[in-house]
């Protein structure tokens, strides 16, 4: 099995979630964030990837055709080499490279056709026939993504075959962050005001019906999912995971469980189960358990932070599994 798509998989991942251990107060007020959200359909800015063809106006026997973006981000054309044109506009990176020129014509005109859009991307995973990364080469939305990549995966029960994605776990993010899309209105209601149209770096996830998993997250010696039995519990959870780290907030231990749209949430207190003050909790297939690094007062607080850790839990482990396929 080609590891290339597993590797263009963890750059997403690495773009498309931060780290869910670092909340907002841990970096200053407007770090590293856009002035403001501006999608690609309004303000196309060249990347790694993309294909353009240059003209030098009056001087036909200078066009330079099929340049592509390297991967740092530059682009080269006649003596005007290595400009920086990644998060540029055609525009803003024309007048880039006629400056470069500057020295050599005069008044250089420079045309800049785009040919190929290779830098904006999207992943998909899960359920789904055709997982990996998919080329934003035009307008795209959610159906169309699912469609793009062979659809659903099908199993058979009883002798029929029926889907095996579970829509009340699949979702979409967006810089890491859950968008509020309802996949079951969507899919089996045929919702299209759910139908989002889709950004550079989304990253989507169809969950699987079939698992008889839970989860448990945030901070907790080794993160992931574990199999399901009946005697599952809060408690035992932790232990099949490693136990806690030093950083763990055991006052309040949140537990997710239902559809992300609108889930049912459990605030326990680890520290009272510890303390033989209160029983301990009973956990069901697909509960998410997630262990904070810092105090919170109610469950919204916390709520985002384990859907982000949850979406890099599944990605992480649907690469991981794969990963580990290759050497067999």
């Amino acid at each position: 099995m080609n590891i290339l798509p597993l590797l263009f998989l963890l750059l997403f991942i690495n773009r498309a979630f931060p780290n869910p251990s670092v909340t907002q107060g841990d970096a200053p007020s407007g770090a590293d964030e856009p002035p403001e959200n501006v999608s690609w359909r309004d303000r196309y800015e060249l990347g790694p990837g993309d294909v353009i063809n240059f003209a030098l106006f009056g001087r036909p026997e200078l066009d330079r055709n099929g340049f592509r973006v390297s991967p740092d981000g530059t682009i080269s054309f006649l003596q005007a080499q290595t400009i920086l044109v990644t998060g540029l506009t055609i525009d803003e990176a024309r007048l880039k490279i006629e400056e470069g020129l500057m020295g050599y014509f005069k008044s250089p005109r420079v045309i800049i056709t785009p040919v190929e859009v290779g830098s904006k991307r999207y992943s998909i995973l899960g359920k789904v026939m055709g997982k990996g990364v998919y080329t934003l080469a035009s307008p795209t939305t959610l159906l169309e993504a699912v469609a793009q990549a062979g659809g659903i995966e099908t199993g058979l029960f009883e002798r029929k075959t029926v889907e095996i994605a579970d829509m009340d776990r699949s979702f979409i993010t967006r810089n890491g962050k859950h968008l509020p899309v309802d996949f079951r209105k969507l899919f089996n209601d045929g919702d299209l005001s759910q139908n989002v149209a889709l950004e550079p770096n989304d990253f989507i996830y169809i969950a699987s019906s079939v698992s008889n998993n839970y989860y448990v997250l945030g901070a907790v010696t080794t993160p992931g999912a574990q199999g399901y039995t009946a005697d599952a519990s809060l408690v035992s959870a932790l232990t099949r995971r490693g136990g806690l780290t030093d950083r763990a907030y055991t006052d309040k231990v949140l537990v997710v469980r239902g559809s992300f749209t609108n889930p049912e949430t459990h605030v326990i207190s680890l520290k009272d189960i510890l303390a033989a003050k209160a029983r301990d909790f009973k956990l069901l297939p697909d509960d998410i358990i997630y262990v904070s690094e810092r105090p919170w007062i109610v469950a919204e607080d916390i709520l985002k932070l384990a859907a982000s850790a949850f979406a890099t839990s599944m990605a992480s482990t649907w690469i991981n599994n794969n990963t580990t396929r290759t050497g067999d």
